[in-house]
């Protein structure tokens, strides 16, 4: 329900999880031994080099550990909220609990879920009054001491709280996931399973609720037994054979399947048994154990959509890929049919838009009891072939084996449909290659009615969207789309639901669109000088039927750049907002920060934007030019124009998340002076854009480097006219992809910059041999982009210092452990002034506090050191540094070594990879 991903605080009006960014763990406390206090400079009183987890300065930590704000979430009548409770970040004891890494998931074997999961702590219930005003809070009683909460989940009526609940065991390891039930009117909770051996199996799906009374559950199949044992002696050796010489390329993926005892354990992992169980305390198991990858109930709630994932397992591609099996039950759990059984897809092409062969997009239409839609490709899965239609979208009625074609209206990929009735719905499409994306009108009821091309557009022109239209809860608790009726209008009205990107920024707005006649009329739109607002969801569609234009009532959030985002109820036809909650600011110390989006121009014409902010009370003619670091992300675009479009609002919250650059517009001087006056020193250019460009026929990445290039000089250039940037202290920084440009900027721009910060990235393309990113030629198709975008191969160019941080454990696709391993060898053995600090037990982004205030004591101290006084001298303080003789990552320090130390150990060449399996799961 939320529009967009920075609606971090709200889930889905019918459904709430622990899949949020919201973390856990000890709050404002360390959480380690091994964490040492610093000195006021955060640098500590000795550079001893792996002495420990280290601090940043109180100002930097402060708002890390500021308490986190409660996940909202509506009950499918509207008359109740739920405040799902969170902690802070998380120790690093609960990353170092043992995890599973196979088929590319890792799996807590403990407890059968995946690793690494967040929880709530508690769910606190408000019935929503008039004119926004909450209750007071009704708390969820009854839970153990120390729940740790998952998965929670609405009844379809309302009535009950469905989730999941783990209690750590006394030895710290964690404890298996029961399923509870809560009373949503007396709080009361209880736990569904009378017997105490029926656990959660969550390594896939989990639960969902058939109708009111009955919840169908993936379990611990009760016969499991022991793990099974890695023999002492294989049994032969690995061997992987291509003889029928199959043409398979795949990316860099890890985590991979490695022998017959990892697809042993893989299974044992993530077989469950299906069962039914009442709230009355009834359980029935349902079909044989397996492993169980979706449960979708139909809308009439009298069928099950049941997928599976079986043998044989692959070395190559993670368990996405693995052979599908795709069944229809009744809901008591008696086969029906088969509706596909989809073979190993070890050999779908690395162009973007290819697919498995086969049906795919399986799922029940939202607006019938029980219709399945699927869609099949017609190009043999490869984007490459040339055929017109694409994809073809059928359906079929669970009662009948009756298959309807839709007219094949799918000339480039499907992308999705949304339902509305017999009468309408709309079909999505969209290619890559030219970015180009359609929106069909459909009429699925009346088959000889040819679709019809609503929009057409380049999805890189934001300013051409038209918005998306607003779902409404059908009784049966599917969504569709809303029609909205106006009095003696017989048109058909939807509402279209846009950001309204323009040269100015972001102005959110809510048409009233005729779909007959495309025309719009504008209901509402955000205030434009202070305020940035957005309609986040509809709240007067309990009741089935069109909905009154007059009788419209919306959720809605308001927020500036130095006001948090609340949220609010709009009624028509007054249009009266009434706010329902008051969050704190998160970090009164920067209430007053300065943000302004700035627009300034590349040299070959290109429009660019970035967000600059600026401490508190700064002012440029009085205080001077600042040491400024400069965070960013290169994006790829077909056309210049697309390129320059604005995107953002320069009205939103700065939100600062727990790594971010917008940390160090709290960071004050170190000096005596700032005892006695709050000094503030850094200025921080946000998210400047890096467009690569390849128009026509052009690939982007053929001209990487001068792009690249090319933009940072011109976002340098602005913020020195400004006269808030010194320019020779301007530090550039990133993550990931942004690593990777930070890397290739200090090789090829070395006047622009003083030093750097890459965090997670990848620096040798040549490991990433089958694509990177949104590049899909291979290194054969590609050499020489390959080798001039990897900063590995200009490693003897990069004479600015270089901090590069990585987690241990990163299972991104491409960002291998290794590749920084490797690069800062390179940069060492042509004496570059460079460290690396590798974080034990971290995946690709950082969660456990004592890494990532390990990661900011690192960064204030390198940008204190090298941007702020700009030490050029390489020694000053790596001379410190001992040689690092053991380098084993033990879990109370991090690995760090510096370019006056020795290597670190070389990794093993295997390239593993990262799948994230999508079932259906409650958000």
């Amino acid at each position: 329900m939320a529009s967009s991903s920075r609606f971090h605080n709200l889930v889905p009006i019918n459904a709430a999880s622990a899949a949020e960014d919201g973390g856990g763990g000890s709050n404002g406390s360390a959480s380690s031994a091994a964490t040492a206090e610093t000195d006021g400079n955060g640098q500590g009183n000795q550079l001893a080099l792996g002495g420990g987890y280290r601090l940043p300065p109180p100002e930097l930590r402060d708002i890390v550990d500021a308490p986190p704000l409660p996940a909202l979430s509506f009950s499918p009548q509207r008359d109740k909220i739920i405040f799902l409770k969170r902690r802070s970040l998380p120790p690093l004891s609960e990353l170092a609990k043992p995890e599973e890494k196979l088929a590319g998931i890792r799996i807590d074997g403990k407890c059968s879920t995946r690793s690494r999961m967040s929880f709530y702590t508690g769910i606190g219930i408000h019935d929503l009054m008039n004119e926004g005003k909450l209750g007071p809070e009704k708390e969820i009683i009854g839970l153990p001491n120390g729940a740790k909460i998952n998965f929670v989940t609405w009844s379809t009526d309302g009535r009950h709280l469905s989730f999941g609940v783990r209690v750590d065991e006394e030895d710290g390891s964690s404890g298996k996931l029961r399923v509870w039930i809560a009373d949503v009117e007396t709080g009361q909770a209880w736990s569904l399973f009378q017997s105490p051996e029926v656990y959660l199996n969550a390594v896939f799906d989990n639960f969902v609720w058939v109708n009111n009374s009955t919840l169908l559950i993936c379990t611990i199949p009760t016969s499991r037994g022991n793990p099974p044992k890695k023999p002492l002696v294989p049994s032969g050796p690995r061997i992987q054979s291509n003889e029928q010489k199959n043409i398979i390329q795949a990316r860099t993926y890890q985590d991979l399947l490695k022998d017959e005892y990892d697809e042993d354990l893989f299974e044992y992992y993530a077989t469950s048994q299906l069962v039914l169980a009442s709230l009355d305390g009834t359980v029935k198991a349902i079909g044989p154990p397996a492993v169980y990858t979706s449960i979708d109930p139909s809308p009439d709630q009298k069928f099950l959509l049941i997928s599976t994932i079986h043998r044989p397992y692959s070395f190559t591609v993670p368990c996405g890929r693995f052979p599908k099996k795709v069944d229809l039950w009744t809901a008591d759990g008696r086969f029906v049919r088969e509706l596909c059984d989809l073979p190993l897809a070890e050999d779908i092409p690395i162009a973007f838009n290819s697919v498995r062969k086969g049906m795919r997009s399986i799922d029940w239409r939202a607006d019938k009891p029980s219709t399945l839609y699927w869609v099949e490709t017609q190009d043999g899965g490869d984007a490459k072939v040339d055929v017109s239609p694409r994809d073809i979208i059928y359906t079929q009625a669970a009662e009948t084996l009756e298959v309807l074609v839709f007219d094949a209206c799918i000339l480039c990929f499907f992308r999705g449909i949304s339902w509305c009735d017999d009468s309408l719905a709309l079909v999505y499409e969209s290619w890559y290659k030219t970015r180009r994306v359609r929106t069909w009108v459909i009429s699925p009821g009346f088959g000889d009615v040819s679709p019809r091309l609503l929009f057409d557009r380049s999805s890189e022109d934001v300013y051409s969207d038209p918005g998306s239209p607003m779902l409404r809860r059908t009784p049966a608790g599917t969504y569709v789309i809303a029609k909205v009726k106006k009095e003696n209008d017989e048109g058909t009205y939807v509402l279209l639901n846009g950001s309204g990107a323009t040269p100015a920024g972001n102005i959110p707005f809510l048409d009233l669109f005729d779909i007959n006649t495309a025309s719009k009329e504008r209901i509402w739109e955000s205030g434009k000088e202070k305020y940035y607002e957005t309609v986040v969801a509809l709240m007067s569609d309990q009741n089935g039927g069109e909905l009154n234009i007059y009788q419209l009532k919306l959720l809605t959030s308001k927020e500036s750049k130095t006001e948090n985002t609340q949220y609010y109820i709009q009624t028509w036809p007054e249009k009266k907002a009434y706010q329902i909650t008051n969050f704190p600011h998160p970090y009164p110390q920067l209430a007053s920060l300065q943000k302004e989006m700035i627009k300034y121009q590349r040299k070959d014409g290109v429009q660019l934007t970035a967000t600059l902010y600026l401490p508190p009370g700064y002012e440029p003619s009085r205080d001077g030019p600042l040491p400024c670091l400069v965070w960013s992300y290169p994006g790829e675009f077909k056309s210049k124009d697309a390129a320059g479009q604005v995107r953002g609002s320069p009205n939103e919250f700065a939100g600062i998340g727990p790594t971010s650059a917008l940390l160090w517009l709290a960071r004050r001087h170190d000096s005596l002076l700032s005892a006695f006056v709050d000094i503030k020193m850094f200025a921080i250019l946000s998210g400047p854009t890096i467009p690569i460009i390849g128009e026509g026929e052009e690939e982007a990445n053929d001209r990487y480097v001068e792009q690249l290039v090319a933009s940072a000089e011109a976002a340098v250039e602005e913020v020195v006219r400004r006269g808030v940037a010194h320019p020779d202290k301007i530090a550039v920084g990133g993550h990931s992809y942004g690593a990777f440009m930070t890397a290739n900027l200090l090789a090829h721009a070395p006047h622009l910059f003083c030093c750097g910060i890459a965090r997670s990235g990848a620096y040798n393309r040549t490991l990433t041999p089958f694509g990177f990113q949104n590049e899909d030629r291979t290194l054969w198709d590609a050499t020489s982009t390959y080798v001039e975008m990897s900063p590995f191969m200009a490693a003897d160019k990069i004479k600015k210092p270089i901090l590069l941080i990585h987690g241990e454990e990163d299972n991104n696709s491409g960002t291998l452990t290794m590749q920084s391993d490797r690069f800062f060898n390179a940069l060492k053995g042509h004496g570059a002034l460079s460290r690396l600090v590798i974080l034990p037990f971290e995946s690709h982004g950082y969660a456990a506090r004592e890494s990532i205030m390990h990661v900011l004591w690192e960064s204030d101290r390198w940008l204190q050191t090298y941007c702020v006084s700009n030490t050029a001298n390489a020694n000053t303080d790596l001379n410190a540094c001992k040689d690092d003789s053991s380098k084993e990552t033990i879990a109370s320090e991090s690995k760090v070594v510096a370019c006056a130390g020795g290597g670190v150990p070389e990794m093993e060449d295997i390239e593993l990879g990262r799948f994230l399996l999508n079932p259906r799961s409650s958000l």
